[in-house]
């Protein structure tokens, strides 16, 4: 007899209820469904976290309680494994059996524009720093024209540095990469405003016409109740970014974008500043909280 189907409820990119708790699949044979359900629960789990405790250091008279559940968030991501368990799942999902890594996509795109053969020109390789690097050799196959630094927050590998993207020093970082990718981090950032501000680090670190290169999950623009795929172009432009590609479709898991860095911030009146730097509800409904704030 055919098995009976199971209705189950979509849920989105950074919501998750506080039951039902998933169990932490091992091994990359893990079913795609069952990594992205950890790799959720990880999203809401640590932005709780960042929530805990700045109400904590604030010292409000809510501080009791939120130290009492600041207990069961950091106990439920010990249960999963920690940070470690984050890390091991978004591998599983960019080894070759689910597609591969969004650093095919990146590196396409950088043929399209025969980065390759500006590179030969000038007999320098592009200098790439790879924010959220999980494997050493994303970039092995172009080598020959890309010197890259892989960075992490927890280094699993002796080739990748333990670094903490945020805590890079702007001053001694300005212009001094070519390109830098962002790809699966802004939304493991669990503050909006990080988010944004790790967008206006980037523009500072990088030369003259630099490239970014982005990577989310398609609901953080197309299930969020504040960000839409037009609202974060122009939060873009307004930090001073120009959209060179874009890649994702409806029904689709990932969005991916390449931007340059114009020559300054592009001039915004002061309603547009205010426009980014709140939340403005774009949908109703079922939706997820991403957002990203100047």
């Amino acid at each position: 007899m055919p098995k009976a189907r199971k209705n189950k409820r979509k849920t989105p990119v950074t919501v998750a209820g506080p039951s039902d708790r998933p169990s932490l699949p091992s091994g990359s044979s893990s079913r795609p469904q069952a990594t992205r359900t950890i790799i959720r629960r990880f999203h809401v789990l640590i932005k709780r976290q960042t929530q805990l405790q700045n109400v904590i250091q604030a010292r409000s008279r809510n501080a009791a309680t939120a130290q009492t559940e600041l207990a069961s968030v950091e106990r439920e991501i010990e249960e999963l494994g920690g940070l470690e368990a984050y890390q091991r799942m978004s591998s599983i999902g960019q080894s070759s059996d689910r597609g591969g890594g969004s650093e095919s996509i990146f590196i396409a795109w950088l043929r399209e524009l025969d980065i390759i053969w500006t590179m030969k020109e000038k007999n320098a390789r592009l200098r790439l720093l790879e924010v959220g690097a999980l494997k050493p050799d994303n970039y092995a196959s172009c080598a020959a024209w890309v010197d890259v630094t892989p960075i992490d927050l927890h280094s699993r590998h002796p080739s990748i540095q333990e670094q903490n993207f945020l805590l890079m020093d702007p001053v001694e970082h300005r212009e001094c990469w070519d390109a830098i990718s962002l790809s699966l981090v802004l939304n493991f950032v669990p503050d909006a405003k990080d988010r944004g501000r790790m967008l206006h680090l980037a523009h500072t670190m990088l030369a003259s016409e630099g490239l970014l290169f982005v990577a989310l999950p398609l609901p953080c623009i197309l299930n969020s109740r504040y960000l839409t795929p037009e609202h974060f172009q122009g939060l873009m432009t307004a930090i001073g970014f120009e959209q060179v590609r874009t890649r994702w479709r409806e029904g689709g898991k990932m969005a991916y974008w390449l931007f340059r860095k114009t020559s300054a911030p592009a001039s915004t009146t002061y309603q547009d500043h205010l426009l980014y730097q709140k939340k403005t509800v774009f949908r109703q409904g079922d939706r997820n909280n991403f957002v990203i704030l100047l």
